[in-house]
C-alpha cells in the first residue's frame, strides 16, 4: 500500500483527477507553487518554535523540520534552474486560507496550539497525496522520482505533527480534532475548482 493512500492520510476526499490532469500540463506553475509551499512551511515551523519556545519538545522536534523544507525550497529551485525556469511571484493560496478561517476564534493559548497542529498535519497529508498523484502520473522518469522523495517526505512530516499534538493533548483530544480538521478541509474543497497551478 502506498505510503499516501487516504486511507493512511485519513483524508475524507481524494484529489480530483482533474488537477492531475491540469497540473502534468502546468509543469512551470507547479513547481513555483511548490517552492514557495516549502518555503511557507519552513516558515510556520519557525513561527510555531517562535511562539511556543518553553516547550522543549516541539523545539526539537521542529528545528530538524525547518532545515528540512528549506531543503526542500533548495531542491525545487535546483529543478526550476535546470529546465531553465525561473521562480516566478508567489501566488494566493485559496486552499489554505479558507482552512485557516475556520480556526476557531477566542481559543486558549493551549488550544490554539492543537489546532495549529492538526492545520499543519492536515496541510502536510494533502501535499503527500498530492505528490503521490505526481510521482505516478508524470511522463518523466525523473521527475517522477522526484516527486516520490517528497510524498515520503511529507508522509513523515503529517506524522510528526500528529505525534506532537499526542505528546501534549489526550491522545482522545487529538483525534477528535483531527476527525473535525478532516471535515473542514472536506468542506473547503468542496468550495474549490480544481486549479493545475497550485499544488492545493
Amino acid at each position: 500500500m502506498s505510503t499516501a493512500d487516504n486511507s493512511i492520510l485519513g483524508l475524507k476526499m481524494p484529489t480530483d483527477p482533474r488537477w492531475v490532469d491540469l497540473a502534468t500540463i502546468s509543469l512551470e506553475e507547479i513547481l513555483t507553487d511548490h517552492a514557495f509551499c516549502e518555503m511557507k512551511a519552513a516558515t510556520q515551523c519557525i513561527s510555531l518554535i517562535q511562539l511556543h519556545a518553553d516547550k522543549p519538545a516541539l523545539v526539537e522536534a521542529l528545528a530538524p523540520i525547518v532545515t528540512e523544507e528549506w531543503g526542500h525550497f533548495q531542491m525545487v529551485m535546483s529543478e526550476l534552474k535546470r529546465r531553465g525556469l525561473e521562480l516566478g511571484k508567489q501566488r494566493k493560496d485559496d486552499y489554505v486560507n479558507l482552512l485557516l478561517q475556520r480556526i476557531p476564534a477566542g481559543l486558549s493559548y493551549g488550544e490554539k496550539l492543537l489546532h495549529k497542529l492538526m492545520l499543519c498535519a492536515l496541510i502536510e497529508a494533502r501535499s503527500c497525496e498530492r505528490f503521490r498523484l505526481l510521482s505516478e502520473n508524470l511522463e518523466e522518469e525523473a521527475l517522477r522520482k522526484f516527486y516520490y522523495k517528497f510524498m515520503v517526505s511529507e508522509a513523515g512530516h503529517y506524522r510528526l505533527f500528529i505525534d506532537l499534538a499526542e505528546q501534549y493533548y489526550p491522545t482522545e483530544k487529538v483525534r477528535a480534532t483531527w476527525q473535525e480538521w478532516l471535515k473542514h478541509e472536506e468542506a473547503v474543497l468542496d468550495q474549490l475548482v480544481p486549479r493545475g497551478d497550485r499544488m492545493h
